[in-house]
Protein backbone atom coordinates (compact mmCIF):
# COMPACT_ATOMS: atom_id res chain seq x y z
CA UNK A 1 0.00 0.00 0.00
CA UNK A 2 2.77 2.67 0.97
CA UNK A 3 4.69 2.35 -2.66
CA UNK A 4 1.41 2.71 -4.18
CA UNK A 5 -0.26 5.64 -2.23
CA UNK A 6 3.35 7.59 -3.00
CA UNK A 7 4.02 6.48 -6.93
CA UNK A 8 0.36 6.59 -7.68
CA UNK A 9 -0.85 9.57 -5.16
CA UNK A 10 -3.37 8.06 -3.91
CA UNK A 11 -4.66 6.97 -0.55
CA UNK A 12 -8.35 5.82 0.66
CA UNK A 13 -8.28 6.56 4.71
CA UNK A 14 -11.49 4.45 5.47
CA UNK A 15 -11.58 5.96 9.14
CA UNK A 16 -14.76 4.34 11.18
CA UNK A 17 -13.67 5.64 14.84
CA UNK A 18 -12.33 8.52 14.19
CA UNK A 19 -8.66 7.74 15.74
CA UNK A 20 -5.76 10.19 15.80
CA UNK A 21 -3.63 7.16 14.87
CA UNK A 22 -5.20 6.38 12.12
CA UNK A 23 -5.42 9.78 10.96
CA UNK A 24 -1.57 9.90 11.13
CA UNK A 25 -1.39 7.11 9.22
CA UNK A 26 -2.82 8.63 6.33
CA UNK A 27 -1.33 12.13 6.34
CA UNK A 28 2.36 9.97 6.44
CA UNK A 29 1.94 8.20 3.42
CA UNK A 30 -0.48 10.63 1.48
CA UNK A 31 1.19 11.28 -1.65
CA UNK A 32 1.29 14.80 -3.31
CA UNK A 33 -2.01 14.98 -5.60
CA UNK A 34 -3.52 12.41 -3.48
CA UNK A 35 -6.61 11.90 -1.68
CA UNK A 36 -7.75 11.47 2.20
CA UNK A 37 -11.06 10.02 2.26
CA UNK A 38 -12.98 10.38 6.13
CA UNK A 39 -15.53 8.40 6.49
CA UNK A 40 -17.34 7.70 9.55
CA UNK A 41 -18.05 9.84 12.45
CA UNK A 42 -15.74 11.25 15.10
CA UNK A 43 -15.70 10.88 18.82
CA UNK A 44 -13.19 13.53 19.70
CA UNK A 45 -10.85 15.90 17.50
CA UNK A 46 -7.91 15.19 15.79
CA UNK A 47 -4.58 16.83 14.46
CA UNK A 48 -4.76 18.07 10.72
CA UNK A 49 -0.77 19.01 10.15
CA UNK A 50 -1.45 21.49 7.33
CA UNK A 51 1.99 22.63 8.10
CA UNK A 52 3.24 19.32 5.92
CA UNK A 53 0.31 19.01 3.65
CA UNK A 54 0.10 22.84 2.52
CA UNK A 55 2.16 22.30 -0.22
CA UNK A 56 0.59 18.34 -1.92
CA UNK A 57 -1.75 19.82 -3.26
CA UNK A 58 -4.03 16.67 -1.82
CA UNK A 59 -7.91 16.33 -1.65
CA UNK A 60 -9.56 15.83 2.08
CA UNK A 61 -13.30 14.43 1.31
CA UNK A 62 -15.94 13.78 4.82
CA UNK A 63 -19.18 12.15 4.77
CA UNK A 64 -20.83 9.41 6.50
CA UNK A 65 -21.02 5.69 5.98
CA UNK A 66 -22.94 5.25 2.77
CA UNK A 67 -22.62 3.32 -0.80
CA UNK A 68 -22.90 6.95 -2.55
CA UNK A 69 -18.64 6.34 -3.35
CA UNK A 70 -18.49 2.62 -3.66
CA UNK A 71 -19.12 2.70 -7.55
CA UNK A 72 -16.19 4.70 -7.94
CA UNK A 73 -13.98 2.79 -5.33
CA UNK A 74 -14.56 -0.43 -7.25
CA UNK A 75 -13.68 0.96 -10.83
CA UNK A 76 -10.63 1.89 -8.82
CA UNK A 77 -9.64 -1.35 -7.66
CA UNK A 78 -10.76 -3.00 -10.48
CA UNK A 79 -8.39 -0.91 -12.58
CA UNK A 80 -5.60 -2.08 -10.09
CA UNK A 81 -4.63 1.16 -8.59
CA UNK A 82 -5.80 0.57 -5.36
CA UNK A 83 -5.13 -3.44 -3.63
CA UNK A 84 -8.07 -3.98 -2.08
CA UNK A 85 -6.31 -6.84 -0.34
CA UNK A 86 -3.51 -4.44 1.63
CA UNK A 87 -6.13 -2.72 3.18
CA UNK A 88 -7.48 -6.04 5.28
CA UNK A 89 -5.66 -6.19 8.46
CA UNK A 90 -7.70 -9.06 10.01
CA UNK A 91 -9.60 -12.23 9.83
CA UNK A 92 -12.27 -13.68 11.13
CA UNK A 93 -15.12 -16.47 10.75
CA UNK A 94 -18.11 -15.02 10.45
CA UNK A 95 -18.93 -17.51 13.19
CA UNK A 96 -16.69 -15.10 15.44
CA UNK A 97 -18.30 -12.21 14.71
CA UNK A 98 -18.54 -10.52 18.37
CA UNK A 99 -14.59 -11.52 17.99
CA UNK A 100 -14.47 -9.00 14.63
CA UNK A 101 -16.70 -6.31 16.61
CA UNK A 102 -14.31 -6.43 19.65
CA UNK A 103 -11.13 -6.16 17.43
CA UNK A 104 -12.44 -3.47 15.18
CA UNK A 105 -14.11 -1.51 18.60
CA UNK A 106 -10.61 -1.29 19.70
CA UNK A 107 -9.13 -0.10 16.21
CA UNK A 108 -6.16 1.32 17.38
CA UNK A 109 -5.06 -1.43 20.03
CA UNK A 110 -5.53 -3.98 17.83
CA UNK A 111 -3.95 -2.38 14.72
CA UNK A 112 -7.30 -2.95 12.58
CA UNK A 113 -7.79 -1.14 9.29
CA UNK A 114 -10.45 -3.60 7.76
CA UNK A 115 -11.79 -6.94 9.47
CA UNK A 116 -13.07 -9.40 6.80
CA UNK A 117 -15.71 -11.50 7.58
CA UNK A 118 -15.62 -15.28 6.48
CA UNK A 119 -18.28 -17.36 6.13
CA UNK A 120 -16.86 -21.14 5.74
CA UNK A 121 -20.39 -22.43 4.99
CA UNK A 122 -20.66 -20.44 1.80
CA UNK A 123 -17.22 -20.99 0.28
CA UNK A 124 -18.32 -25.02 1.32
CA UNK A 125 -21.32 -24.83 -0.67
CA UNK A 126 -19.67 -22.96 -3.35
CA UNK A 127 -16.82 -25.65 -3.74
CA UNK A 128 -19.76 -28.38 -3.79
CA UNK A 129 -21.39 -26.64 -6.29
CA UNK A 130 -18.10 -25.67 -8.68
CA UNK A 131 -17.71 -29.92 -8.19
CA UNK A 132 -20.52 -30.99 -9.92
Amino acid sequence: MYSQCRTGGWLFGNRIDGTQAEYDICQSIIAPGGRVANVGVHGKPVEFHIERLWSYNITLTTRLVDTVTTPMLLRIVQSGRLDAKKLVSHRCELSEIMKAYDIFGNAAKERALKVVLKNARARGRALKENLN
